[in-house]
């Protein structure tokens, strides 16, 4: 169940400002009682202070209370204003209380005898119907004639109470209103806070196939989304250029196929127009076998870079010696070199040990010296050395040719791309346009790299690949021509 983050927001913000409210409220109460709690115990205490210094003011010295004179129905009108007052003996038996007063005060006997011993003490308690505070003051203070004599002063707590109910309610409802508007406002500000998003989405969603060239534009110059909309737009970047290599990968691959799929069917349907001899059966046959095998070619060299593109090439490392796959690969080549009247150079120590994918690296060397023989022309030179450099081999692949076409050195590693044909000597065509491509996958997947350039000693393309992969320093370098194999010994490996 997906949950909604304008929803979580307007909570959150909701809960922060009831809390604060809430915050507000209790402090507000608890600041309230204090003040009146000060007030209160401060007028008591007053009282209690001026009616223990005028206790035994007259000339007789009996105990008496300076009070205005009100009738019991009096004092009950206005007895939140009333103090009360009475005198107590230490052991609680009462000596004198208010006039008004048709009741005691709550005798607390642990007050009394706290205070009779010079304590002022603080009670609450209930008394007629209505709460009261007391403070049990010590006459002590007075004289030795009352050291055992207690006054206790009383105020009732109702107006108090009174208004501290209020001030609960009134926050309350703050509290309540503050939930619900928190709750409203939450949602208005949280719509407004992911309508940008909202929007990016909508631009988004406008987009397809047809569309990849438009970017996002909403609020990419707001600070907020303006790394999310770039981020975006980068991403639509890969994407767009991901589909038009995939398309063009799409068209160039049905080309290739559809190319020796015609040329088939047009000999085979030439040859069944009418009865003919062997030879020309087996010209046909011959024919039709060498695009068999051209598409075998292509076919294999799609499955490898398939496999490359969803990460399940899986490498088969084992010891061997890059100086002797390079001189193989060298020997293999050397027939089609003497076809092509090309003149190949191996540049390589006695041994160059390391742990590789043999299978691979074969490959990879194949490629690319068929790649340099195709390009070097008539009467060229290409050289292919093997050198150390650290743990690191340096498989290096040169030519005579023209070269590179200027700007082209990147894209001469993707899939079926060829460079202009005037400058291949009419025979570049002949290759898949997928081996260069396979290098590169190759060399990637061993953790390397490969790089081409126009800056080769003999005038043409270079080729050059890094490959993490030597066990140990090599043995001297040597120079060798390549030797002319016999014809059995000569075969190619893969597309190239």
């Amino acid at each position: 169940m997906s949950r909604s983050f304008r929803d979580l927001l307007a909570l959150r913000f909701a809960l922060l400002i009831t809390a604060g409210m809430t915050l507000c409220v209790v402090a507000t109460f608890l600041v309230l009682r204090h003040i009146l709690d000060a007030e209160l115990n401060a007028s008591v205490l007053n009282v209690a202070s001026i009616q223990a210094a005028a206790l035994t003011d007259e000339v007789s010295g009996d105990m008496h209370f300076h009070e205005w004179e009100l009738t019991p129905e009096e004092a009950s009108s206005i007895q939140e204003l009333v103090r009360y007052a009475q005198v107590w003996s230490g052991d609680g038996h009462s000596l004198l209380r208010s006039r008004y007063m048709t009741v005691d005060l709550p005798r607390d006997l642990e007050a009394l005898q706290a205070a009779a011993a010079g304590e002022l003490v603080w009670r609450e308690a209930d008394f007629d119907g209505y709460r009261v505070r007391s403070v049990f003051y010590p006459l002590v203070r007075l004289g030795d004639l009352h050291e055992e004599h207690v006054l206790q002063v009383a105020a009732p707590l109702g107006t108090r109470n009174a208004m501290l109910h209020r001030v609960v309610i009134f926050g309350f409802v703050m509290i309540l209103l503050t939930a619900v508007s928190s709750v409203m406002g939450g949602r208005w500000l949280a719509t407004r806070a992911i309508r940008p998003v909202t929007d990016i989405i909508d631009q988004a969603e406008g987009m397809g196939a047809g569309t990849l060239r438009r970017r996002i534009s909403a609020y990419a110059d707001t600070r907020e989304y303006q790394r999310l909309v770039q981020v975006l737009n980068t991403m639509l970047d890969r994407i767009q250029a991901s589909f038009e290599t995939q398309r063009r990968f799409t068209a160039d691959a049905s080309h290739e196929l559809r190319s020796p799929l015609t040329a088939m069917q047009g000999e085979l349907e030439l040859a069944l127009r009418r009865d003919r001899d062997p030879a020309e059966y087996r010209e046909v046959l011959q024919s039709a076998h060498e695009e068999v095998l051209r598409m075998g070619r292509i076919v294999e060299g799609l499955l490898t870079l398939a496999r490359s593109d969803a990460g399940a090439i899986q490498l088969r490392r084992e010891s061997g010696d890059l100086a002797s796959l390079t001189r193989e690969v060298v020997e293999r080549a050397s027939g089609e070199a003497r076809e092509r009247g090309v003149e190949l150079e191996v540049v390589a120590p006695a041994s160059v040990p390391g742990v590789f994918d043999t299978g691979l690296l074969l490959q990879l060397t194949w490629n690319l010296v068929r790649n340099a023989l195709r390009f070097a022309g008539p009467d060229g030179r290409v050289r292919i050395s093997v050198l150390p450099e650290g743990d690191m081999g340096i498989l290096t692949v040169e030519d005579s040719g023209p070269g590179i076409p200027p700007g082209s050195e990147e894209r001469v590693f993707e899939r079926f791309w060829r460079g202009d044909p005037s400058r291949t000597h009419g025979e570049g065509a002949e290759g898949s346009g997928l081996g260069l491509a396979i290098v590169k996958v190759i060399a990637d997947a061993h953790g390397g790299s490969v790089h081409a350039s126009n800056d080769s000693q003999l005038g043409g393309a270079r080729f050059r690949v890094v490959l993490p992969v030597l066990l140990e320093p090599p043995t001297r370098r040597t120079a060798t021509k390549a030797p002319t194999p016999p014809p059995e010994a000569q075969g190619a490996l893969s597309p190239a």
